[in-house]
């Protein structure tokens, strides 16, 4: 390929609404009583309102050059392919719902799925603590080497979700309390794994990482992933469905550090809204203001909490 290669990383204000959600999405249905013939369809019909919400954000004034979606193609194809019409920015996901190990959805043919949608990010979630046993970190690290490697040969995007569930033995290091482990013991264990990562020769544009409690655990981490010269490697909150309160505070600890861009958060942003919207006990202009609201709501709390570090 001639010309200049494509600088790794993304360094421009991100504010993503993730619902690529599968299984979960499948649990909510059957727990709102829709049965099973009708499911998948109900659940594509929630993605569609999420994405009403997201266009009715951009129309009340959220950025439309910063503002961006996750969606599926299992659930979301037609809003992914809306997305890409309109000129949003996007994500997609290559990885399988709920595994504890990383594996292609589409196997052999991730690919052609990526080059069909041509999502502004292909994102992989994958769940990796240092302390695995080392052929699942083998197993994991080789798979995503592979999607880098791919990526990077057709100059596309890649955004990497990093989730650092606690062992065993970890979580009885404070006595089974898991907001412990958050704060004491997983900001290192993520900065340990962006090593392995590196070391492994996989390094995303973007790392979607788990809140962090203390500002200074969000500035060590954009350091890390910034470190051996990757200047424009970014690192965005994620929201993990954790309670409103919580994820303000995880993004204020990361708004106006060098190096977060944004956030990329589903649940606690869409989940009532969507709620609502299965339940009937919302319209479906209902669900998308309400999921609206509190998209520009998530964005004006990291603008403003920006600002006031920069001041």
């Amino acid at each position: 390929m001639g010309g200049a290669v494509m600088q790794v990383g993304y360094d421009r204000p991100l504010y993503i609404l993730a619902f690529d959600h599968r299984s979960s999405f499948e649990e909510m249905a059957a727990k709102a009583g829709i049965g099973e013939e009708e499911r998948a369809e109900k659940i594509r019909q929630a993605k569609q309102v999420i994405f009403e919400g997201f266009e009715v954000a951009i129309a009340q004034g959220a950025p439309r050059e910063s503002a961006g979606i996750l969606v599926d193609e299992q659930y979301g194809a037609e809003v992914a392919r809306r997305a890409r019409e309109r000129g949003y920015l996007f994500a997609m996901p290559v990885e399988k719902s709920g595994q504890k190990v990383f594996d292609f959805e589409y196997g052999e043919q991730f690919g052609e799925h990526i080059l069909a949608f041509d999502p502004t990010f292909t994102k992989a979630l994958v769940r990796y603590n240092p302390d695995d046993p080392s052929d699942t970190k083998k197993i994991q690290l080789e798979r995503l080497k592979r999607l880098h490697d791919w990526l990077r040969e057709r100059e596309r995007r890649f955004l990497l979700e990093l989730l650092v569930p606690a062992t065993k033995g970890q979580l009885e290091q404070v006595g089974g309390d898991t907001e412990r482990y958050d704060r004491e013991i997983r900001p290192e264990l993520t900065l340990q794994a962006i090593d392995e990562f590196y070391a492994a020769g996989v390094v995303p544009d973007i790392w979607k990482i788990e809140g962090l409690d203390r500002r200074e655990d969000c500035e060590r981490m954009a350091a890390k992933v910034r470190s051996g010269g990757r200047d424009a490697v970014s690192c965005v909150v994620l929201g993990r469905g954790a309670d409103p309160a919580r994820v303000d505070h995880w993004l204020r600890m990361g708004a106006g550090v060098p190096g977060y861009i944004g956030f990329a958060i589903g649940r606690t942003l869409w989940w009532e809204g969507v709620q609502g919207f299965l339940n009937g006990t919302l319209t479906r202009e209902a669900a998308a203001e309400k999921i609206a609201a509190n998209y520009r709501r998530a964005i004006d709390l990291f603008v403003e909490a920006s600002q006031a570090v920069v001041r």
